[in-house]
């Protein structure tokens, strides 16, 4: 089982300073942005500290992590030229610093079509994602299933399947199963993931998961919200959650973890979570008082 979470990159140490953090919460993969996920404030690429971090990487038996693309990429917005050209410009961009890290997973939120309609939104993925992709990328895109709050694209597999199909090299494509938004979308992740895998191989295999995003949700099945929870303190719940991760096809699958961080133990400030909720998860046994 690859299990880890969502780390920070800033400062002096940046790359290593990320893989420390995971080390830190017994992590033996992890995600992380490249900058902050608002804006394209970035680093030059010499400056990420990468041969310090690959070699912590190295020495901890750490050989695959994710980077995760900003939130304001969104190459489904054709309302707005300006805004589609910064996405498939910058995108352009993050797959050079993913493979200069030595990752090949780059998750990307596929986009909203900002009332353009779905048809166009898909339209205009698949046109950005022609611009990026070549078969040379070493690179694969990752796109994120999506909870369906506004105008999202991806909530659906069916939507999914419509970008690869549109896609010209699309075996640079990948899929990220996030499981708050699945649930939040309308699938059953609490009580049938089985069946949620089934209506996935409509579609794709299940090895076009390149990734999974472990997170509980504050909202009931369909809710629309993408509201991330604590795992088992959700309306999903631990037992579900945990059997995502038993699942044998999942083994050599990154597992990361978004929840909210929390007060622990009184703290006066919030704090990551994810060292608690990473052991009870490899420990198997659900924990209400974890972070009393």
């Amino acid at each position: 089982m690859l299990l880890g979470s969502h780390v920070g990159m800033s400062g002096k140490e940046m790359m290593l300073g990320s893989v420390k953090e995971a080390l830190s919460y017994g992590a033996n993969t992890f995600m992380l942005y490249t900058g902050a996920p608002q804006n394209t404030r970035r680093k030059e690429i010499s400056e990420l500290n990468i041969p310090a971090a690959q070699e912590l990487m190295k020495e901890n038996a750490i050989t695959k992590f994710v980077v995760h693309a900003p939130y304001i990429i969104n190459l489904a917005n054709t309302v707005s030229a300006e805004t589609y050209d910064l996405a498939v410009t910058f995108l352009r961009k993050e797959i050079e610093r993913a493979e200069a890290m030595g990752s090949d997973i780059l998750v990307l939120h596929p986009g909203a079509h900002v009332g353009a309609g779905e048809d166009a939104g898909i339209a205009s993925i698949v046109k950005g994602l022609n611009e990026v992709l070549t078969p040379e990328c070493k690179v694969h895109i990752a796109l994120e299933t999506m909870a369906g709050k506004g105008s999202e694209i991806g909530s659906k597999f069916e939507e999914l399947s419509r970008i690869y199909d549109g896609v010209r090299w699309n075996d640079k494509l990948r899929i990220c199963l996030d499981t708050c938004h699945l649930n939040d979308s309308g699938f059953d992740v609490k009580s049938d993931f089985e069946g949620v895998l089934k209506q996935f191989e409509r579609y794709f295999s299940l090895n076009q998961i390149a990734c999974i995003h472990l997170n509980d949700s504050k909202n009931d099945q369909g809710a629309a919200k993408d509201r991330h929870e604590n795992i088992g303190f959700g309306t999903i719940g631990f037992d579900a959650l945990y059997g995502v991760t038993r699942i044998q096809e999942f083994d050599n699958t990154p597992i990361i973890l978004e929840t909210p961080y929390r007060e622990i133990g009184g703290s006066a400030d919030k704090l990551a979570p994810y060292k608690l909720e990473i052991a009870m998860l490899k420990d198997g046994r659900f924990n209400p008082n974890l972070f009393d």
